[in-house]
């Protein structure tokens, strides 16, 4: 199946689209995905807003409060500790300052923590992230950025990057364009542990739970 243009519709359906395939990718690694000492939780990426609504105009309010609905991956050991996580990057994470930076604070801190990442992110740059989601964290993390405009294949201003910590931070970037298939990308759990998650067979079970208005009007043309 391959990648949508999810700004022809608003947020509430990609909402939908979020949540079935977060639960796809879950129920996957919850049968037989994973080892048996690890698990996965859909959690919500924010408790409570840390932040008031009112940013100028109904649409920006809207943004942000999806983005406070939206859920994510954690991958825990038997133990119950994070190891991984998973996420789906939301259009309001884009759609004010407090909600980017409260979500590059989060994945930084992550990070430090030795928690291997995975995000998403199907929505073209803002003005938040010019050159993309992988570059403000990568630039964070890093005096020398990797990733700059002439690193992205020309028309894939889409991606997905799977972060492994080790000794430093080792990034798997793929950038992606409307209409690309999703590769199969590792999502590291361990040391010496990972697993490919298979994102294009988990997109599609999402996609057949779609109201079709909303797959039609997302359908090529």
């Amino acid at each position: 199946m391959p990648v949508h243009d999810w700004t022809r519709v608003g947020p509430g359906p990609f909402h939908h689209f979020h949540l079935n395939w977060i639960t796809a990718l879950a129920g996957w690694l919850n049968t037989g995905g994973l080892y048996s000492e690890h698990f996965a939780l859909i959690e919500r990426v924010s408790e409570e807003s840390k932040f008031e609504d009112g940013y100028g105009s109904a649409e920006s309010d809207e943004l942000f409060r999806y983005s406070q609905l939206a859920n994510r991956l954690t991958i825990r050991s038997k133990s119950g500790k994070v190891v991984a996580m998973i996420e789906i990057v939301s259009p309001g994470t884009k759609g004010s300052k407090p909600a980017f930076e409260s979500f590059l604070d989060n994945w930084l801190t992550s990070l430090s923590e030795g928690i291997h990442m995975v995000v998403i992110d199907l929505f073209p740059p803002s003005n938040l992230d010019p050159y993309g989601i992988h570059d403000r964290i990568w630039g964070e993390l890093h005096d020398d950025l990797e990733v700059n405009p002439s690193h992205f294949p020309r028309g894939k201003d889409r991606s997905i990057v799977s972060y492994f910590v080790g000794g430093e931070v080792t990034a798997y970037f793929e950038p992606l364009a409307v209409g690309d298939r999703l590769p199969d990308m590792p999502l590291f759990f361990a040391s010496d542990r990972y697993q490919s998650l298979p994102l294009e067979a988990t997109y599609d079970q999402a996609w057949q739970n779609l109201p079709l208005p909303y797959r039609k009007r997302l359908e090529f043309r």
